[in-house]
C-alpha cells in the first residue's frame, strides 16, 4: 500500500461527520431522539475545527520543510 501524508484536518472533519451520522442512526433505531436541525452545530463545529487543525498542520509542515533545506 502507498504511503500518503497525514492530513489531521480530514480525520477531525470525519470524527464530526460520523458522530453526526450515529446521532441519526440512534434515532432511527428507536434509542433516542433527535431533532432534524441538531445536524447543523455539529457539522458547523466540526468544519470549523478541521479548518483549524489544517491551517496548523500547514503551518507546522511548512516551518520543517523551511528548517530541513537550510
Amino acid at each position: 500500500m502507498p504511503r500518503h501524508e497525514f492530513q489531521p484536518g480530514k480525520l477531525v472533519a470525519g470524527l464530526f461527520l460520523t458522530a453526526g451520522g450515529i446521532a441519526y442512526a440512534g434515532d432511527a433505531g428507536g434509542w433516542w431522539d433527535t431533532e432534524w436541525f441538531a445536524i447543523i452545530p455539529v457539522v458547523v463545529a466540526g468544519l470549523c475545527l478541521a479548518g483549524a487543525v489544517a491551517s496548523v498542520n500547514h503551518a507546522v509542515r511548512r516551518r520543517r520543510g523551511a528548517r530541513s533545506r537550510t
